[in-house]
């Protein structure tokens, strides 16, 4: 049995992480849990009591949410160079991103999806953060704007897979407002050979079409 062990469904989150596995290049186990019963099941909730994917587990250390598995499995495996070195302006960078995708970003595209827009009231929109989508997209491009190719400056990260992964998720489902470097940033990711990679086994784990 592989020392990793990853619960995901195609359909998920799970395939950024998937993606993170792939770049790490260690062997894993993937589990795919369905919807319904097996990701309700006991022995799935006392791993994850949310009852969802991804969730990794590593020897005694159970990681979920896709941003915390793709920074844990970075830090966890160092050799891979996908997580710069601590107290540097790259890890500044790293940490900022990571956790921008993974809470203003996500919370805006997620809402924008089920067509929930925020009340024009700056009171509201400050409570709320991340302000609108459109700031959302201002910032990410920001991001870009220095002619950087990562989100740490040349070297490619795991905040690269999360960040990344949530622009092409917003633009995909035409809710990210579109901004000069998205397009070029994401061609760069997918066309990596670990993404490559993750999206062909994701995709031939896909159900038929009914």
């Amino acid at each position: 049995m592989s020392e990793i062990i990853f619960y995901t469904n195609p359909m998920s989150r799970g395939r950024t992480v998937r993606w993170m596995l792939e770049e790490l290049g260690q062997p894993y186990e993937t589990r795919v849990l369905d919807y319904g019963s097996q990701m309700k099941s006991p022995d799935y909730l006392a791993i994850n009591p949310m009852g969802k994917v991804p969730t990794v587990q590593h020897g005694l250390s159970v990681v979920t949410e896709a941003a915390a598995c793709c920074a844990y499995l970075a830090a966890a495996f160092p050799e891979a160079g996908l997580a710069p070195a601590p107290g540097t302006p790259e890890s500044a960078a790293y940490l900022r991103w990571m956790f921008f995708a993974a809470g203003p970003s996500e919370t805006a595209i997620t809402n924008a999806a089920f067509g929930f827009d925020l009340p024009d009231d700056p009171q509201v929109r400050g409570r709320s953060g991340y302000g609108s989508l459109e700031l959302v997209a201002d910032t990410l491009a920001s991001m870009l704007s220095d002619g950087r190719d990562y989100v740490t400056g040349e070297e490619f990260s795991a905040a690269d897979v999360y960040v990344g992964s949530q622009i092409l998720w917003g633009r995909r489902l035409d809710t990210l407002p579109d901004r000069p470097g998205f397009a070029e940033y994401t061609l760069r990711l997918t066309a990596r050979p670990a993404a490559v990679r993750a999206r062909e086994i994701d995709n031939a784990l896909m159900p038929p079409p009914s």
